[in-house]
């Protein structure tokens, strides 16, 4: 995969969670305008491949903010990061004004967490800019039983119409989407089955990062999230998005005996 000047042939590399919200889940993943730099320079610095930077919290229960204020809260930081760091940077977002916002301050990726069904014209943004895309799993309402055919569906449909816009197919990764629309239970058959996803042709990205399917307080999840990180190594997960990113590129080290 391509992510701006940089191609991902293999291995699994960490995609560094960097927030810039008052109300993300985990409270080290918040950051200011005056932080954000230093947070880089140690996600660099402890081995990230990928920055992601978030300017609108998608937590259980979350408060959706507008592009306006998305926009608002990034301004000047990706350009902040990309003239600091030789590093690709993805935004998190699935606003297509944001989007357009965040690739003309030069981010490389638009990580959508509604895998391109939002409103119009994301698509096209990202493809506009030749910029790269993670297309994740999401939905209005649970999932029922059976999570494979509507998951691979949603998938394989959000790819196609990536590539109908004119976003290069080696641009584009996918997302199961644990913790969006699945109970705990889904999330885990999700996370133990992931390679299936690997069959629509695309690189995987993993999010399991100290999520709530672990159970207990955010503060207590990092081992299970190295478990993760270390199954999604083993079955040849592309990208893990991330908190603890020193903690992860170990576990990762360990699970393919490096």
């Amino acid at each position: 995969m391509k992510i701006g000047d940089k191609i991902f042939e293999c291995g699994t590399h960490v995609m560094a969670i960097i927030n810039l919200t008052p109300d993300s889940f985990w409270e080290g993943s918040r950051h200011t305008e005056k932080t954000v730099l230093r947070a880089a320079e140690k996600a660099v610095r402890e081995g990230a491949a990928v920055l992601d930077i978030g300017a609108q919290s998608t937590r259980p229960g979350y408060a959706e903010i507008g592009a306006e204020e998305e926009i608002k809260r990034f301004a000047g930081v990706i350009g902040q990061i990309k003239r600091n760091f030789a590093i690709p940077l993805s935004v998190d977002t699935y606003h297509a004004l944001s989007a357009r916002a965040a690739l003309d301050e030069g981010a490389d990726m638009i990580n959508d967490v509604w895998g391109l069904s939002r409103g119009a014209g994301m698509a096209a943004a990202v493809a506009a800019y030749g910029a790269s895309v993670c297309i994740m799993h999401n939905s209005p309402s649970p999932l029922s039983s059976g999570i494979w055919r509507p998951i691979e569906e949603f998938l394989q449909n959000a790819a196609d119409k990536a590539i109908s816009a004119g976003i290069g197919r080696d641009r584009i990764c996918l997302d199961g989407g644990i913790g969006f629309a699945k109970t705990a239970e889904q999330n885990f058959e999700l996370l133990g089955g992931y390679e299936r996803l690997g069959r629509l042709g695309f690189p995987l990205l993993l999010g399991a990062s100290r999520k709530s399917m672990f159970g207990g307080r955010p503060a207590d999840r990092l081992p299970q999230t190295l478990a993760a990180t270390r199954l999604a190594a083993k079955k040849g997960v592309m990208f893990v998005r991330v908190h603890d990113v020193a903690e992860n590129v170990a576990a990762i080290e360990e699970a393919l005996g490096g």
